[in-house]
């Protein structure tokens, strides 16, 4: 039996499975990828596009520029409500950091598995760490990706014994950048808030000492890529998520209107996904999107995925204030039973937020 990883906050466990990234090093076109990772879903559902779209752009210097934020703050109202992901230009996070991170993040990934095993996930009741995440069966089919996960925000919660000394710099840098995304959450809080018509200041408080962690994401490339997922297919369970593509190999696929939508993301912008939290909270007129991520048979891609939630005793159900006159569409479930339900199960679409619809 596989060695179990439990995560107390969530209250669900992982297995150990075999680090992706080896096992694709040493395949070759000849020799079949292991049955466990053969996902005949992945092409079963249509593909819309093929070819890489550019999602909606919104410009944070025009969302708080008083000449253009009226203009800026309705359009992103719109992307919310129509797409529920967009790509944030002019986000204000220096580009040396940016650059400093994805460097530092190719760097790790590229060293031997025994370095990298070193900060590997224990059994210490914590999702932090090097491997993999919602695996909970060993008939389980797997994705075709390994991901290093820290608690960034807030700073008390932080576990430093997974960070990194090596390079030297990563720490540094996932300090800065986890500082960077933290003010620009709080300001993007602000502007969903009033669109939503709900003060600034109640979202200030549900998301409160803004949780934060970021996962990085490792796709090896895989000789039969058409036949494996990077990830499931799944929609993330937080307010939103802020992405970083760390190289310029593509592979984010959005469900939009039944089909899957290949995104191109922009050079440095950060993709905001919007989660079931956002969902919930403003009772649907924003929903969170099912993703996955996709691999192909030249090259790694790199990903880096910072989740922004709520305060941990937010009791999860729709804001008075939107729902207003109108129809209850959700019920109501603390935010710790709503993540006690998300780790207890695969990844597996809105499964979890289904069952909160009335």
């Amino acid at each position: 039996m596989a060695k179990s990883v439990v995560h107390s906050q969530c209250g669900g466990y992982t297995l150990s499975v075999p680090n992706v990234q080896s096992l694709a090093t040493s395949l070759d076109k000849s020799i079949q990828i292991p049955e466990r990772y053969v996902r005949p879903e992945a092409n079963a559902d249509p593909i819309a596009r093929t070819n890489e779209i550019e999602l909606p752009v919104i410009d944070l210097a025009k969302l708080i520029d008083p000449e253009f934020s009226k203009e800026e703050a309705a359009k992103l109202h719109r992307t919310c409500q129509e797409w529920s992901f967009f790509q944030l230009v002019n986000h204000g996070v220096p580009e040396e950091l940016i650059e400093g991170l994805k460097a530092n993040t190719v760097e790790f990934f590229n060293k031997p598995l025994k370095e990298k095993m070193v900060y590997k996930q224990d059994n210490s009741g914590s999702v932090q760490g090097y491997g993999q995440t919602f695996v909970l069966s060993e008939e389980q089919k797997l994705d075709w990706s390994d991901m290093f996960y820290v608690t960034t925000r807030p700073v008390a919660l932080r576990n430093m014994k997974f960070w990194p000394t090596s390079p030297s710099t990563f720490r540094d840098n996932m300090d800065r950048y986890s500082l960077e995304l933290t003010k620009l959450a709080s300001c993007l809080w602000q502007y969903i808030a009033t669109n939503l018509g709900v003060a600034p200041e109640v979202f200030e408080q549900l998301f409160k000492d803004h949780p934060q962690g970021l996962r990085f994401n490792y796709y090896p490339p895989c000789p039969e890529a058409d036949k494996v997922i990077g990830i499931s297919p799944h929609s993330d369970a937080t307010g939103f998520s802020l992405l970083l593509q760390i190289n310029d190999v593509q592979g984010l696929q959005i469900r939009k209107d039944g089909e899957w939508i290949a995104v191109s993301a922009l050079p440095n912008a950060l993709i905001v996904n919007l989660g079931d939290i956002t969902e919930v909270l403003s009772n649907g007129i924003y929903k969170s999107i099912e993703h996955r991520g996709m691999t192909n048979t030249q090259h790694p891609r790199i990903s880096l995925v910072a989740f922004h939630g709520p305060d941990n005793s937010l009791m999860l159900r729709p804001l008075p204030e939107v729902v207003g006159d109108g129809k209850l569409n959700y019920g109501s479930m603390s935010y710790q039973e709503f993540m006690k339900a998300v780790f207890n199960k695969k990844l597996e679409g809105k499964s979890v937020i289904e069952k909160l619809k009335l």
